[in-house]
């Protein structure tokens, strides 16, 4: 794509998603007092910095992490933390990429 078209397409999504209505905390979900589910809206650079510096870092270290659980695998199996590793190899970054909303500092999902 020459300069100009890459330069409109740019223009185009951030003029659209600067645009879209961001979901605010209602009233019925702060008084349901849910513990699984945490409400945040952020702002606009939040969401902005997540979707083009923080997920992209995320899925890398998430594919990184997965070639070095499989690469230590046999070694993890000797110790007997084959959970563990897999857990902060690979769950956790896959995790932050691909569950928390985007700009939440936090999964909006609580497991217990």
């Amino acid at each position: 794509m020459n300069l100009f078209r890459s330069l409109a397409v740019a223009l185009a999504l951030s003029c659209g998603l600067s645009a879209m209505p961001v979901m605010a905390e209602s009233s019925d979900n702060a008084a349901s007092n849910d513990p699984i589910y945490s409400v945040q809206s952020p702002p606009f650079y939040k969401m902005m910095g997540d979707l083009l510096i923080a997920r992209p870092l995320l899925i890398g270290a998430t594919v990184i992490g997965t070639a070095a659980f499989v690469v230590s695998l046999p070694f993890t199996a000797l110790g007997g933390n084959v959970k563990e590793a897999g857990q902060a190899l690979v769950v956790d970054p896959g995790k932050a990429a691909f569950v928390r909303c985007l700009g939440c500092s936090e999964s909006g999902y609580k497991q217990d």
